[in-house]
């Protein structure tokens, strides 16, 4: 039997979708990693009734250190505060790349709370699938009494700007009680209810063997979880809608497909690693046939997180930037006539040696997500994503969000031709070997897919 061919109506799919008010004087955007670490460090120190922290990981260096005891200080001086923190289970037991595995952020948490034992702090471990490679914690958004902080960081040193190395990304703070119990009760729902979220702030934990059937349960229900609450559904006034998106075809993915194809004059979005789904290449196309102008935000590949500069140890996943870098030279050939008329805008962020970890895609002034989804293979299928849809048709945050892309741009390059993408045949030997040796094989497919 044939399936008829439906034609989306891409803005009445936004238009549906439940809203939440918003007033636009509680809305705020921090332009720097260091002022939303001092920002988030104010609210702890402020918090009256809860405090909610969510990332794919709170690192036991510097800044994790500064978080968790302020953490720790806050619920001391007032015990009815209802804490708790999840972070990804894998991640949490395993040590940074390169370091001892004995040195893990699992056992830093029961450090600090045999150092407190009469306060307690729940820290949860959330395992999205039986493998960190197959699927992580990639939620975002804490929550301190009414305001959700939301942001792509991590808690780290380079996240939060805490030494002399930072790592750029999107920081949002906005104050709305409804978001941010919504936000609270997907938690409390979808993860406190399942025996696979469990505490690391112990001495022994559940080894993955044992957890295999409750990982597989939860990871079940999280493709159908989403946020409740009761919004309104009106388009005439700024509004926020919270969606989450675990597997293919879920949610924030169509919201984010919907978004570029609804555009009528321009798309703008930030990924740090040029490795585009191909449902979101064969939409951007279209629009550019179509007339739109679309702007692409992307760090060079010295900004990436993965990078491994020349004088350094080279090992298999220094070889990802390099992979990315390729895909968008291959991409600004493709559109260079585009690009030539200026209907395709790229511009390449790099700021010595700091790296950049921006999302997000605005439309026409009217529509805009900030998210934690790299907008990549892995994001689409294989980790727990969320991010925030705002409708601004009175265009009461314009300024605002000119005035964060006005930032962002400060420390781009723009492209004007993919000529002015470094070649493959100029990379480091390692490089070259690595790259050859992947791409003989397919094996490049496979890891664009997975990291």
């Amino acid at each position: 039997m044939q399936i008829p061919f439906i034609k989306y109506n891409h803005r009445n799919y936004l238009n549906r979708l439940n809203k939440i008010k918003q007033q636009p004087e509680d809305y705020q955007i921090l332009l720097s990693s260091s002022e939303y670490r001092l920002a988030l460090l104010d609210a702890i120190a402020n918090a009256q009734s809860r405090i909610y922290i969510v990332a794919l990981y709170l690192e036991r260096d510097e800044a994790g250190q500064e978080i968790l005891a302020a953490i720790y200080a806050a619920k001391e001086k007032n015990p009815h505060l209802d804490v708790k923190i999840f972070v990804d289970w894998h991640r949490a037991q395993r040590g940074r790349i390169g370091e001892p595995k004995t040195n893990t952020n699992a056992k830093y948490y029961y450090e600090m709370k045999q150092q407190h034992p009469n306060v307690d702090i729940a820290v949860y471990g959330v395992p999205i699938n039986r493998r960190e490679m197959l699927g992580v914690l990639h939620l975002k958004g804490s929550i301190i009494d009414e305001t959700v902080f939301y942001t792509g960081a991590s808690i780290n040193n380079v996240y939060l700007h805490k030494l002399d190395k930072y790592r750029y990304d999107r920081y949002h703070v906005i104050n709305n009680h409804v978001l941010a119990n919504s936000m609270i009760d997907y938690i409390n729902h979808n993860f406190l209810s399942f025996d696979a979220v469990q505490r690391l702030d112990l001495n022994t934990h559940k080894t993955r063997k044992q957890l295999k059937s409750a990982i597989k349960s939860l990871r079940h229900h999280l493709t159908h979880a989403n946020y409740q609450f009761v919004g309104e559904d009106t388009n005439k006034s700024l509004s926020i809608t919270p969606i989450a998106g675990l597997g293919k075809g879920n949610q924030l993915n169509q919201v984010i497909h919907h978004m570029i194809c609804s555009a009528k004059e321009k798309i703008i979005f930030c990924t740090p690693y040029f490795n585009l789904p191909p449902i979101i290449v064969k939409d951007i196309i279209r629009q550019l046939r179509k007339g739109k102008q679309v702007e692409i935000i992307v760090g060079d590949k010295t900004a990436n997180d993965f990078y491994i500069p020349p004088d350094q140890k080279f090992n298999m996943i220094g070889g990802l930037p390099y992979l990315y870098e390729v895909n968008l030279r291959k991409f600004i050939e493709r559109l260079q006539s585009y690009v030539d008329k200026e209907q395709l805008i790229i511009r390449l962020w790099k700021d010595d040696d700091n790296s950049y970890h921006l999302k997000g895609v605005w439309v026409d002034n009217e529509w805009v997500l900030i998210t934690g989804n790299n907008i990549n293979p892995r994001a689409w299928r294989l980790d727990l994503e969320n991010g925030l849809l705002i409708h601004d048709p009175k265009q009461q945050l314009t300024n605002k969000f000119k005035q964060e892309l006005k930032e962002i741009r400060v420390k781009t390059l723009l492209i004007n031709h993919y000529q002015q993408i470094q070649a493959s045949q100029f990379y480091p030997k390692q490089v070259q070997k690595l790259i050859n040796r992947l791409s003989r094989i397919r094996v490049d497919r496979l890891i664009k897919r997975l990291l």
